[in-house]
């Protein structure tokens, strides 16, 4: 039997390993006690608005809100003969209350508790989810602002390219989570309650209960929507919120995933070239057989479960588009498993990313060889423009780096030798005028343009990252590295 403590899936809590305060809200209990809050706010809303209801039948539904393991039990049992949860609770909230049971309900259709839950949820669970998110993007950008001035190799098409910095990279990341954030924000900012609206929301049941007055229908609506912590509720609706709201959440969620697998695939490129890693435990074990290996197992999960948060929020998009007129039931199963599991995945990859950005490994020297590498090639230009300042044809110039360059290239693949071609240019009596210039034509700080001031205007005092984090600056103080649970 489902306990009051059980989650969404105990082997999808095991593989996610969410947060604990996600877990909780989409725990069997938190959706339960949910649906007796509301039930309690409808009721009082109707004894304020002057229905027949008693002070002790709310005080006894007040009393009650907290599920039991008995209340389980009872609407466990019931459902079993009903085959309708929402009228189970109904019955078990009417035993816990039994001076309320005749109106717990009341002028009501199933979806005034699940839906309006359901958005609850959503909002909540968007709470949790953006000072986490916001904290990572602080994280990154701590590690930009440290590493702003380190060059290192650029790629494009895979292959080398003009260089950057490590921490302009990093930049990178952090703005793609910075758009994840403003999405977010955005589509918690766009979440309306869906209120009092009866069966297909006509409010047709509250205008008979109350005898046709609609000014009393308003009010109970404003209500009850203020009671669950909402600034308005939708006017229009049918039996259901509109799933455009599951449909517009998802892609939020589902974009954010998206960054979470292309920065945790740059992550294990660069750990590949053992240029950057992500934190290694010293009794870490990176291969069951090869003992020498540290696998980047925490960037792995973060594309894992990266790609199955894009792929989740189909199901939302499918479901809308199936919905027929004011409602149909096949929406049901699919979000009551799809909701929960992509927020919960979402947390996760707070959790992996908040672990992972608070000890990235850099190793300069590495960095450095890899440049020193390219960096030959790269700087051909300089060599040619050099020549041409002190009076070099630019055609024979280049001509001459052509052709060393050449012979270089030859050494490296098909000699497996070292690029000598600065080496080749210092023999070269053409290029005699610039020999005292190569140590700053060669130099990796000339080759990263303004990667560096960059990195300062986006990172520091009123960049971009700040004044988006402004409202979250409470949580990233007091926030703790994310601990990881393999």
């Amino acid at each position: 039997m489902a306990t009051p403590t059980s989650s969404h899936s105990f082997a999808l809590l095991i593989f996610l390993r969410p947060g604990q305060e996600m877990k909780e809200l989409f725990s069997l209990a938190r959706r339960a006690e949910t649906w007796r809050l509301l039930w309690l706010w409808l009721a009082e809303a109707q004894k304020d608005l002057d229905l027949p209801i008693s002070h002790k039948a709310i005080h006894q539904l007040r009393s009650n809100i907290t599920m039991t393991l008995h209340d389980f039990e009872v609407a466990e049992a019931e459902e079993k003969i009903r085959r309708h949860d929402v009228m189970a609770h109904v019955h078990a909230f009417g035993e816990a209350a039994p001076e309320a049971a005749g109106i717990i309900h009341w002028g009501a259709t199933s979806c005034y508790v699940t839906d309006n839950a359901d958005l609850i949820f959503l909002r909540d669970a968007l709470d949790i989810l953006l000072p986490k998110l916001a904290v990572v993007i602080q994280k990154l950008s701590d590690f930009a602002r440290t590493y702003k001035d380190l060059p290192c190799l650029g790629y494009t098409h895979g292959q080398p390219a003009q260089p950057v910095t490590v921490g302009k990279r990093a930049c990178l990341w952090n703005q793609d989570l910075l758009m994840d954030l403003r999405n977010l924000e955005r589509a918690r900012a766009d979440l309306r309650f869906r209120g009092v609206k009866g069966t297909t929301g006509t409010q047709a049941s509250f205008l008979h209960v109350f005898k046709g007055d609609y000014a009393k229908v308003e009010e109970l609506d404003e209500i009850v929507t203020k009671k669950a912590g909402f600034d308005s509720a939708f006017v229009i609706s049918s039996q259901t919120y509109t799933r455009k709201i599951d449909v517009d959440v998802g892609q939020a969620l589902a974009s954010f995933g998206a960054t979470c697998e292309r920065i945790g695939g740059d992550i294990r490129h660069l750990a590949m070239f053992k240029e950057i890693e992500e934190p290694f435990e010293k009794e870490q074990i990176g291969s069951s057989a090869m003992a020498y290996k540290r696998n980047p197992m925490r960037s792995e999960r973060t594309c894992s479960l990266g790609r199955q948060l894009c792929n989740l929020t189909r199901n939302n998009v499918d479901t809308f588009a199936a919905q027929w007129l004011e409602r149909s039931l096949d929406d049901s199963a699919v979000r009551r498993s799809t909701l929960p599991e992509m927020f919960l995945t979402a947390d996760a990859l707070t959790i992996l990313l908040d672990n992972i950005c608070s000890g990235l490994v850099v190793y300069p020297a590495v960095i450095k060889r890899r440049m020193n590498e390219e960096l030959p090639f790269m700087a051909t230009e300089n060599f040619i423009m050099a020549m041409v300042d002190k009076g070099y044809s630019r055609q024979e110039a280049h001509e001459r780096v052509r052709v060393l360059s050449h012979e270089a290239a030859d050494q490296v693949k098909n000699h497996g030798k070292d690029n000598d071609l600065v080496h080749r240019v210092e023999k070269d009596p053409f290029f005699e005028p610039i020999l005292d210039d190569l140590p700053r034509l060669l130099d990796p700080t000339t080759f990263i343009g303004a990667a560096r001031q960059q990195v300062e205007k986006f990172t520091g005092r009123h960049g971009e990252v700040e004044l988006a984090l402004q409202k979250y600056q409470a949580q990233i103080a007091s926030h703790k590295a994310a601990q990881l649970h393999v």
